[in-house]
């Protein structure tokens, strides 16, 4: 396992070196969504529409903050717990094609599409805490978001753009080698199980 602090945005090398396990930290421009965000990504693209954020080599957190507008019209961060990132399987791998993001952040892991994906554009999917929202919170510069892009989805849906500050720590849980620490445990635990059923001579599965 090594440590790494990553400066966005990224390029091929910084992802290829990374191995599930690593520890990273990581400064930048980064964006929050979560799946009404994706879709409406998504069918700007199909519709040749720019995104109001350029994603080429920055991060992505499946998280729907909690905010609160402040009287000169920013919006400060109190918690940035992230989202159950298999709600965004429908979408993640056309969005990593499309926007070329290097690294998304979430909590429960993805599917083998979106490793797939992360493999051919050399990206990685990271694990952060559930539950570690205010922690999460302040590795935003400022607690301040940048910006806001489609609030009229709803707070939690809309597109977040803020400047990453040593945020982390992130686990590298799925990487570009189309290694996986989530189906390691499913491993482990699949053989952990027929043990128990031979020694016990019982049926579990």
């Amino acid at each position: 396992m090594a440590e790494y602090t990553l400066n966005f945005p990224l390029k091929d090398e910084d992802i290829t070196k990374l191995k599930i396990g690593d520890v990273i930290y990581v400064n930048g421009l980064m964006i929050m969504a979560r799946d009404e965000a994706h879709h409406r990504a998504l069918e700007f693209a199909k519709e040749g529409k720019s995104l109001p954020v350029d994603l080429v080599g920055n991060g992505l957190f499946h998280c729907g903050p909690v905010v609160m507008k402040n009287a000169d019209g920013t919006w400060t961060v109190k918690a940035a717990g992230p989202t159950t990132s298999s709600r965004m399987n429908l979408f993640e791998t056309e969005f990593i094609e499309q926007y070329k993001i290097k690294i998304i952040v979430g909590k429960g892991g993805m599917d083998k599409r979106t490793s797939e994906a992360l493999q051919k554009h050399k990206a990685v999917y990271c694990a952060f805490t559930g539950g570690a929202g205010v922690i999460a919170a302040k590795g935003i510069k400022d607690s301040r978001m940048k910006d806001v892009h489609w609030l009229d989805l709803g707070t939690p849906e809309a597109l977040w753009v803020f400047e990453a500050q040593k945020f982390g720590p992130l686990i590298v849980a799925m990487d570009s080698h189309g290694d996986s620490l989530y189906d390691n445990v499913r491993k482990q635990a699949a053989e952990n199980i027929k043990v128990i059923e031979e020694q016990y001579a019982v049926k579990l599965t």
